[in-house]
């Protein structure tokens, strides 16, 4: 059994290796080797592990690499992300649909050789749905709903899951579609997507640092903590072809579980677990474009599909909050309580 991760050492790619080496097994199966393939390899423990190899470099030039051995099961999330797509249109395309591209092609050329075919997971968005003047979004959203992105990343999120619809239909791999929502609360630093700031007015004031809220508080949004996500993409990448639960039909894919939640609802579950002093190190200052963008983006979802493959949204965004503080309790100068 051989796995791929791309983006590898990315904020998620990360946890699905530790979730991964954790269990050692995948379906069942021993893990032989766990390949994690990234641009940038910084010194983490994951790389110690005697089941772990490295790939490191532009994924389309080491897919060669990549390749070398059979590939059991890929999980696809390296990716460039929202803003970085708005402003370099080339750069999006490169990375999410030429990238993407040659990733499906090196998996179809392994199994065309006589090699296993691949079992491929790609990490889509709730960025392909936007509300369309000529055909508002529904109030609630399910896969059946039209996809209709309003960004130049949800577009390349959107002809990606297209191409692995083919690549499955046709038998060159076995591809399977999850749409993130919005995860938060992120660790780290800030990153380039459009929607960091629904972490970082969480994981900055506990931090004791100032944040900016570019949108008004009323603004309803998506969300899924990161324990969710990674128990989503896993749960997605484990289920077995066919109809009932527990299995993943056809081509259509799976959105992510969504908890609903305002800005406000935040802004409070943050004043109601950290105090008054921590609530108020953020600041509102409503920037148009990112309201635009965001805004554009459904905020609720029928779980249906995920549900059917035991999956279940964040009870509230207090729990939401309280794992980010003990996951990352040396990020946290402000702690938490219950």
């Amino acid at each position: 059994m051989r796995i791929v991760i791309t983006g590898g050492f990315g904020f998620l790619g990360r946890r699905v290796a530790a979730a991964l080496l954790t269990s050692r097994t995948f379906r069942g199966a021993p893990i032989d080797r766990l390949v994690l393939a990234d641009r940038v390899v910084p010194p983490v423990p994951a790389a110690d592990d005697p089941l772990v190899d490295i790939v490191q470099g532009d994924l389309a030039d080491r897919l060669d690499e990549v390749f070398a051995e059979p590939v059991d099961l890929l999980i696809h999330l390296a990716s460039a992300v929202s803003a970085e797509c708005e402003a370099d249109f080339d750069l999006g395309m490169s990375a999410n649909v030429d990238t993407t591209r040659a990733v499906l092609e090196a998996a179809r050329a392994q199994s065309a050789a006589g090699g296993p075919v691949p079992r491929v997971v790609f990490s889509s968005s709730v960025a392909v749905y936007g509300s369309d003047p000529a055909l508002p979004l529904p109030p609630v959203v399910s896969e059946s709903t039209l996809p209709t992105p309003r960004s130049s990343y949800g577009i390349q999120k959107l002809v990606c899951e297209q191409l692995i619809a083919d690549y499955t239909r046709r038998g060159f791999l076995d591809g399977r579609v999850a749409r993130l929502m919005t995860v938060s609360v992120r660790p780290g630093k800030p990153n380039a997507a459009v929607s960091g700031f629904l972490s970082g007015i969480i994981r900055e004031p506990l931090a004791g640092l100032p944040a900016t809220c570019p949108v008004h508080p009323g603004l309803k949004v998506a969300l899924a903590s990161p324990r969710r996500t990674v128990e989503g993409l896993l749960r997605v990448a484990e289920a077995e072809r066919g109809t009932g639960p527990g299995r993943i039909d056809g081509g259509v894919p799976v959105n992510l579980p969504a908890l609903t939640v305002s800005v406000a609802d935040m802004l409070n579950t943050l004043r109601q677990v950290a105090g008054d002093a921590v609530a108020d190190l953020v600041t509102i200052a409503p920037d148009p474009d990112v309201e635009a963008l965001v805004g554009s983006w459904p905020a609720v979802f029928d779980n249906a599909r995920a549900a059917a493959l035991g999956l279940a949204p964040d009870p509230d965004f207090a729990s939401v909050v309280r794992a980010y503080a003990e996951d990352h309790a040396d990020a946290v100068v402000n702690a938490a309580h219950s």
